[in-house]
């Protein structure tokens, strides 16, 4: 090599070294890169719990809106949603190929407790974020035990003890009647009630009935609460089993107090199914502006949530509130990730997921906001109660929680 070529092959040498931290901008770990996000998501798309399918879709569109307007800090999102027919043994076969097949950066909004419960320890095992679950299990926010799993939504604890409070403080005569889903999911929301109910548990619940997601239907169960007695009935039940309760009960004519958990509380995907004349009085808790409320239909938020549905989400419907629920975790997910910036390795994601504060979620109750730390991994934790008025849900009362 002569000098003029030396010469050249150092000044090459040079620029490509002085160019490098043009394409080692970021930094990540598997699933993310300069162009690109890769997130993984599990949904029942089939199976007993189906209805809340719509979540996921809800989310896939809205990722799609994110990247048409150039994405995340210029990355697009390929969103990977796979079913799990809310079969517990598919969903850890799911996890497995998101996480070591398609390499996802992190799992986010999957649903179920059971199913969310199968893959736990192997998600924190792999140090892969499990990010703002689809269930309100108690469970999630154990920042020192699992800290790569996070809940988003109220948990189910805390909205059992918001039901107790209602019924010592309105229903003096109780006798409460309970059916609930046999698995983590359910028997959350009934620990919930009894330790809010404290020493009158004993007492005040007379019957309490469980049911299998593989049942085909929860009849039975029904008639004997009612032949029980009760005239309080707490019901701790997925969309299709909630909606079977709605129809037996005006069938029977049974009229309790109905406390509905608010994972079915849906107009569209479960009182509209069992009658809007037999929900009548059913009572829930709300975090999350209602889609049927005629009091946020001119609100320019709404209006642009009305509008990102027709356009992305074409075949959802519009009283749906677990499309909501889709919506409003997406939106929370996008600031974890402008957040992150060019820092997208799985720990950077968790920290930020960790240091939350939306006070103005755009479709959250007023004086309902999104807050965590990385002590506090329970991002929504207040609710309001509502009741159905054969049309839509009203609120009353205190908004409860912290």
């Amino acid at each position: 090599m002569d000098k003029r070529q030396f010469s050249l092959a150092a000044v090459a040498l040079a620029a490509s070294v002085a160019a490098a931290p043009a394409f080692a901008k970021g930094q990540y770990d598997a699933g993310a890169d300069d162009k690109e996000i890769k997130i993984g998501n599990i949904m029942p798309y089939s199976g007993p719990a189906s209805a809340y399918g719509v979540i996921g879709k809800v989310m896939a569109g809205y990722f799609k809106m994110i990247n048409e307007k150039g994405g995340v800090n210029g990355r697009k999102i390929n969103f990977v949603s796979l079913d799990d027919g809310y079969s517990p043994p598919k969903t850890v076969e799911q996890a497995r190929k998101l996480v070591e097949q398609e390499e996802v950066l992190f799992l986010f909004g999957t649903l179920g407790t059971p199913t969310n419960s199968a893959i736990h320890k192997y998600m924190n095992q792999k140090k892969v974020p499990q990010l703002f679950v689809t269930t309100g299990a108690t469970k999630w926010a154990d920042p020192k035990g699992y800290p790569w799993t996070m809940g988003w939504q109220p948990n189910y604890q805390g909205e059992g003890r918001i039901y107790a409070e209602y019924i010592l403080d309105k229903v003096p005569d109780a006798k409460i009647g309970i059916l609930y889903q046999n698995d983590d999911y359910g028997k959350d929301y009934l620990h919930g009630l009894e330790a809010g109910l404290g020493d009158k548990a004993k007492t005040l619940i007379v019957k309490k009935l469980s049911y299998e997601t593989t049942d085909p239907t929860i009849d039975s169960q029904i008639l004997e609460l009612q032949a029980s007695g009760a005239n309080v009935f707490y019901n701790v039940t997925t969309p299709k089993f909630a909606a079977q309760a709605i129809k037996k009960i005006a069938a029977i004519g049974w009229k309790p107090v109905h406390l509905l958990n608010s994972v079915s509380s849906s107009v569209g995907s479960v009182l509209k199914p069992a009658g809007l004349e037999n929900s009548k009085g059913v009572i829930s808790v709300q975090y999350m502006k209602d889609p049927t409320d005629p009091a946020w239909a001119n609100e320019p938020d709404f209006k642009e949530y009305a509008a990102f549905l027709k356009k992305y989400v074409p075949d959802a419907n519009i009283t749906d509130s677990l499309a909501v629920i889709g919506y409003a975790a997406s939106y929370s997910l996008i600031q974890v990730l402008k957040q992150s910036g060019d820092n997208l390795t799985r720990a950077n994601v968790m920290k930020q997921a960790a240091s939350l504060n939306i006070p103005g979620h755009p479709m959250m109750l007023p004086g309902v906001g999104i807050k965590t730390a990385a002590d506090d991994f329970s991002p929504v934790e207040k609710e309001q109660m509502i009741r159905f008025n054969g049309t839509t849900y009203e609120r009353f009362g205190k908004v409860y929680g912290r």
